[in-house]
């Protein structure tokens, strides 16, 4: 398309007038021709040459035709024939947008740079372009910056559609008054250092990707041939190579050793990538450790793209005191003025039961608290365990609740559990509390659609697990204690937190509203400066990779493309 536009004859209608007095004049006649072209080409496509059609067919974001209306069709980069600064000025950032982990041909970037240089071989000649191509030009510029700004605002994807269980609180903004304001006071690069998200987390990480890049230009690190473990103190034809990879990856310092024995630097520099892997920091470089460390550099920049990508969802503010609660790293970090002031190690759910991801406040503790059966837990492990047992109900201390008289239980004689279905099971499901509850001796409630919390446990030999995805969906914190603690101790005392643990009746202690966000990061960068790779536990980052090649998943292709008056849904 653009080879058409650019085959087309550039005219210039007149030569820049010599007399100062009729300079506002002229521009006001080319002002009045832009005008009429881009109304021509948003109004009238059905009816336009096939090369005008294509334009219009580019012009994909749904305030583009809100934009111009409002300007009752009037540019918004050229003052007469002469193209703002402000063009050149978001085409860096286009030209940048790599950097970021976005694509640069998603802003037309490709069609602007050939325009913007005839343009300039133009102006450079005191020649205005034709008046199509003047309104080409303009409204190929306002659908980039409204796509980028789009992107960096909200995303390129909308998780919802990523995700089945995902919710984020995304950032919103008015684009047409950001650059309105951006053209008229001349701050277009403030406006559009502004769109990024206010997260040093971010930052860093954008860092991170241009480190990356560059190590991959560079042609990565090498790949370790596979043979027996690694271990401190031995002897491997293969170290000199690993040393060589743990330069490039910045966990072993400059170092001119080249012998095969296992020294003491090499190690620490392998326990260091270890940890930031999230792998057993032993040492030893096994089949678990070799496979990581052999996973292309060109792998872990997408890694970090999809990561930027899910920092475009977040919201503005996580609340100046906070919990936070990686999934795919396990963990969760309560965090005041942006300093980690806690932090242990958490179960999350099975990858048939996802911990889904979502914000929502924190309002009250319950100790000693009954476990509900959940529906598909009472479906699939519970009632089959009933039926072959119904001595099972006691043994494991349940009860059944009624569901017709409030606070009444369901008598289990003479039930015929052979004939029970889940959809026909007599009651609710309730374990009472006490040691052998799942839920331990107290929950985090902070009410959401997905029914999820964080609770203490009975099973606590399981966060010995390096993976922990052991739950039904909710959150199992290893230190409950600490947490409780934490949140309660400065208000209750400690003597009455410990009757509340020993306390055999529920109890629900109200506190402070506290934000807490369920997060998915498989990589990041510690405030200390060290990038972290997580597994994709749940397929996370595989499901997001697709929907941002797929247009039926992305922000842009979702929106109603208005052109004139007349909505058309792609």
């Amino acid at each position: 398309m653009l080879k058409i536009l650019l085959s087309m004859t550039f005219v210039f209608l007149w030569a820049l007038p010599a007399i100062a007095g009729q300079v506002s004049g002229i521009d006001a006649l080319f002002d009045n021709e832009n005008r009429k072209q881009i109304q021509a080409l948003l109004e009238n496509r059905n009816s336009s040459p096939t090369s005008l059609v294509n334009v219009s067919r580019l012009l994909s974001h749904d305030q583009i035709a809100k934009l111009y209306e409002q300007r009752e069709y009037q540019p918004v980069w050229f003052d007469g024939w002469r193209l703002r600064p402000e063009a050149g000025i978001l085409l860096e950032y286009l030209r940048n947008a790599g950097a970021l982990g976005l694509c640069g041909n998603d802003y037309l970037l490709t069609e602007l740079e050939g325009l913007l240089r005839i343009q300039t071989d133009f102006a450079r000649h005191s020649l205005p372009l034709a008046p199509t191509n003047r309104a080409v030009l303009d409204l190929f510029l306002s659908q980039a910056f409204l796509t980028y700004a789009t992107h960096m605002v909200e995303g390129q994807v909308d998780p919802a559609l990523a995700h089945v269980d995902w919710r984020a609180r995304r950032r919103k903004a008015d684009l047409l008054k950001l650059l309105d304001y951006a053209t008229r006071s001349h701050r277009m690069e403030q406006v559009l250092e502004g769109l990024s998200p206010p997260h040093e987390g971010y930052r860093l990480l954008v860092d991170t990707l241009q480190q990356y890049q560059e190590l991959s230009a560079l042609g990565g690190w090498p790949e370790i041939p596979s043979g027996a473990s690694i271990r401190p103190g031995g002897h491997d034809e293969r170290l000199p190579l690993l040393r060589t990879l743990l330069l490039k990856t910045g966990d072993l310092a400059d170092s001119v050793t080249t012998t095969t024995d296992y020294d003491t630097e090499t190690e620490e520099a392998v326990r260091l990538f270890q940890f930031r892997h999230g792998l057993v920091d032993d040492g030893v470089v096994g089949p678990k450790t070799l496979e990581i460390m052999n996973i292309p550099v060109e792998e872990r920049i997408r890694q970090i793209e999809l990561n930027l990508e899910r920092w475009r969802w977040m919201p503005k503010n996580f609340g100046k005191r906070h919990i936070r609660v990686n999934v795919a790293d396990f963990s969760l970090k309560v965090v005041e003025d942006d300093e980690i002031v806690l932090q242990m190690p958490v179960i999350v759910g099975t990858r048939y039961r996802k911990t889904p991801v979502f914000s929502a406040r924190m309002t009250y503790l319950e100790f000693a608290p009954y476990w509900t059966v959940p529906p598909t837990i009472l479906r699939e492990d519970k009632l089959p365990k009933i039926k072959r047992n119904p001595a099972y109900l006691e043994e494991k201390h349940f009860r059944i609740l009624s569901r017709q008289e409030k606070g009444a239980f369901v008598d289990t004689e003479g039930i015929d559990w052979d004939t029970v279905e889940a959809e026909t099971f007599p009651g609710l499901l309730r374990m009472e509390p006490g040691p052998w509850n799942p839920l331990g001796r107290v929950k985090f409630m902070f009410p959401n659609r997905f029914n999820v919390y964080l609770h203490d446990t009975n099973e606590t030999y399981l966060f010995s697990n390096n993976v922990r995805s052991f739950s039904s969906g909710c959150i199992r914190v290893e230190r409950p204690r600490e947490l409780a603690s934490y949140l309660l101790e400065n208000e209750l005392g400690a003597e009455r937190l410990q009757e509340l643990f020993e306390a055999t009746t529920p109890e629900q202690v109200q506190i402070k509203p506290l934000p807490v966000h369920i997060q998915y990061w498989t990589a990041w960068v510690s405030p200390e400066g060290l990038t972290h790779f997580r597994r994709d536990v749940y397929f996370r980052d595989l499901d997001l990779d697709v929907a941002l090649t797929e247009p039926a998943y992305r922000v842009i292709d979702q929106l109603e493309v208005n052109i004139g008056m007349r909505p058309v849904k792609k």
